[in-house]
C-alpha cells in the first residue's frame, strides 16, 4: 500500500486507477472528524462504475494505517487532562492536514485533482486551496468556514461524539447514530452493524480524534474565502447536527464560483442516507469541471 512520509510521521493513502476511458483529474476524498475511509464507499462505488477518474483516499494522520504523530506521553495521560491539551495547544492542524494532503498528492504524481471533502476534510480542502496549487475543484460536504460568522457545533452533540460506552463496539455505535437521523437508524439496524464494523477496524485512538477535534474547532478561513476561485460544490443536510446548515448557506453566499445543494430533511450522513442524490450531483459537477477544463 502506498506512503509517504511527512514530519516523520507516515501517511497511508489507497489509489484505484480508472480504466483510462476519461482524461479528469484523480478524486481523492478526506475523511470527515473521526471517520475512515469506509465514508466515501457509495461515492467511491459510483465513480469507479463509471471509470473515468482514478481515485485516492488518504488516511487522516491519526486514523487507520496512517501514524498518530501525537507525543507518546500525552496519550498515556487520563482523559480528563489529556484531552484539553490535544484539543487546544499540542493539537492537528488544518494546515499541517494540508501539508499532509500535499504530500500523498507529490508521492503519487498528481498535477491536479478534485478534492471532496466532508466536515474536517472539507476544511482541509479550503486550506489546502489557499495554499497549494493542484486543486482543480472542491466539494464540501458538511463544512464550514470557521469564521467568526460561522455557527459552532452544539456542545451536547459534541459530548455525543466523544461519548464512551461499555466496550468499544458500544462506543462506536453511539459515536456513528450523531451522524444520522434517528428515522434512518431505526429502519438500517443491519447496516448501521456493519458501519460499526468498518468503523472499529479503521477509527482512529482516543488522542487522534481529540487532535483531530482541536483542528477542526480551531479552523477559520472566514476572512480569506475570496481567495477561493476554484468550482466549488457544496451540499449540506438542512438537519446536519455537527456542523449546522447555515454555515453551508454561508458559502453560497460568498464563494464567487459556487454551485450549493441543500439536502431537506438531510443529516450530517448525507452522504449515505441520501447516497444516489449526492453521487448523481458530485458526478455533474465533476464532469463539468472537466468538460470546461478540457474545452
Amino acid at each position: 500500500m502506498p506512503r509517504v512520509t511527512r514530519d516523520g510521521v507516515s501517511i497511508h493513502y489507497e489509489r484505484e486507477r480508472g480504466d483510462g476511458r476519461g482524461e479528469g483529474a484523480p478524486v481523492v476524498f478526506l475523511q470527515g472528524l473521526g471517520l475512515g475511509r469506509w465514508q466515501w464507499r457509495w461515492q467511491r462505488e459510483a465513480l469507479a462504475g463509471a471509470g473515468e477518474y482514478d481515485l485516492i483516499a488518504p488516511d487522516t494522520r491519526g486514523t487507520d494505517r496512517s501514524d498518530a504523530g501525537l507525543p507518546p506521553l500525552v496519550g498515556r495521560l487520563p482523559r480528563r487532562l489529556r484531552s484539553p491539551l490535544l484539543r487546544s495547544r499540542l493539537s492537528y492542524s488544518v494546515g499541517g492536514l494540508a501539508t499532509d494532503l500535499e504530500a500523498v498528492l507529490e508521492d503519487a504524481g498528481v498535477r491536479d485533482a478534485h478534492l471532496v471533502g466532508l466536515d474536517l476534510g472539507g476544511m482541509v480542502t479550503q486550506r489546502y486551496a489557499l495554499e497549494y496549487s493542484r486543486a482543480a475543484s472542491l466539494t464540501l460536504i458538511g463544512t464550514s468556514h470557521g469564521g467568526v460568522d460561522a455557527m459552532a457545533m452544539d456542545e451536547d452533540v459534541l459530548s455525543e461524539l466523544l461519548a464512551s460506552a461499555d466496550s468499544p463496539r458500544e462506543t462506536a455505535r453511539e459515536r456513528l447514530r450523531t451522524l444520522f437521523s434517528e428515522r434512518f437508524t431505526n429502519r438500517n439496524p443491519h447496516l448501521l452493524d456493519r458501519l460499526v464494523e468498518w468503523q472499529l477496524a479503521q477509527a482512529p485512538s482516543n488522542p487522534a480524534l481529540e487532535s483531530q477535534l482541536g483542528a477542526m474547532t480551531g479552523f477559520d478561513v472566514g476572512d480569506r474565502l475570496e481567495g477561493i476561485r476554484l468550482p466549488t460544490l457544496v451540499i449540506h443536510g438542512s438537519e446536519d447536527r455537527i456542523v449546522p446548515v447555515e454555515n453551508g448557506r454561508l458559502f453560497e453566499a460568498k464563494l464567487s464560483n459556487v454551485q450549493y445543494l441543500e439536502i431537506d430533511g438531510g443529516s450530517h450522513g448525507c452522504f449515505l442516507e441520501q447516497a444516489e442524490r449526492v453521487n448523481d450531483v458530485l458526478e455533474s459537477f465533476l464532469a463539468e469541471v472537466s468538460a470546461t477544463a478540457t474545452a
